[in-house]
């Protein structure tokens, strides 16, 4: 690891436990505070997470200003919960109707910049269990606490069964060694894919989201580029439960993480690049007759600042 990443270790990484509730609300002053879960068929689990976040942040202490849920095309009862439980739900598909509809989570963060208004923005996904509030004060800490930072990732044990690190397949077989070989100034981050973090809006407002499974990778890279490493934070939230993919889907994460940084090494004039990447990913599974194929689109779509 680089010196200077072991260094930004040291002074950019803390814990939830070291923003309390109390020191946030007097810190926060006049900036807004805008809690985004981006959901798609999460019925179990994003009213909960709204009943806390309401409960604890804005009616026991003024903390955050408003609580969006975008809508991504959900077809059970996402969106009726979410307003039940307190949230301002606002359909993907609504927001900036003009535009022709993309697919994907980043689609969907970014129009939340659109549906919002706070001056910091906290993005949480919308399938985590055992949530706790503590995801959200922890995020906005470093934030509240030093105006050079623009961004936080928050980091976590993710476990998988009965093992306590086992999940993040994808960080651990993709991202990490991506991020290691083509920028090793964000070798420091525990969690690059983590779906949990927050920004300034100006911040946010200057760089593109890729639409899709790739948006946190390029978000890291792009600020980075942007505003430097000093301006970027982690902070540790323990432990996060959440439902897993199968192989087969996280394969299709892979691919389209993988575009991603093939974009981004194009852009920041770290390759050349002989031929376009195919944007197919064939993928197979046994059936009645052997193995049978499917073939599905992994390109990645991007939405500018």
């Amino acid at each position: 690891m680089l010196p200077e990443v072991e260094a930004w270790l040291g002074r950019r990484t803390s814990s939830s436990d070291d923003w309390p509730l109390p020191w946030l609300l007097e810190a926060k002053g006049d900036s807004t505070v805008s809690v985004v879960l981006p959901a798609r068929d999460e019925a179990e689990t994003v009213g909960e997470i709204v009943t806390a976040i309401r409960r604890d942040l804005v009616e026991r202490a003024p903390l955050v200003d408003e609580i969006v849920v975008i809508d991504s095309r959900s077809v059970d009862e996402t969106a009726a919960r979410a307003a039940q439980a307190g949230a301002r739900v606002v359909a993907q598909d609504e927001i900036l109707p003009d535009l022709k509809p993309l697919d994907g989570k980043g689609e969907a963060l970014w129009k939340s910049l659109a549906a919002t208004s706070g001056d910091l923005l906290v993005f949480v996904d919308a399938d985590l269990r055992e949530f706790r509030t503590s995801f959200v004060t922890g995020l906005l800490g470093p934030l509240l606490g030093d105006p050079d930072v623009a961004y936080v990732k928050g980091c976590y044990d993710r476990p998988l069964q009965n093992v306590q690190s086992g999940g993040g397949r994808v960080t651990e077989l993709v991202a990490r060694p991506l991020l290691n070989l083509h920028w090793p100034l964000l070798a420091g981050f525990v969690q690059p894919l983590a779906g949990e973090y927050a920004g300034r809006r100006s911040v946010l407002e200057s760089v593109p989201f890729v639409t899709g499974y790739g948006v946190e990778l390029a978000l890291l890279i792009d600020l980075l580029e942007l505003v430097g490493l000093d301006a970027l934070a982690q902070v540790d939230l323990g432990r996060r439960v959440h439902s897993h993919q199968s192989t087969e889907a996280l394969g299709g994460m892979a691919a389209q993480i993988l575009q991603t940084s093939w974009s981004r090494l194009e852009r920041h004039s770290k390759m050349v690049s002989l031929h376009t990447p195919s944007p197919r990913l064939a993928q197979f599974r046994r059936g009645a007759h052997g193995h049978q194929v499917t073939v599905r689109d992994v390109a990645v779509a991007e939405r500018p600042p």
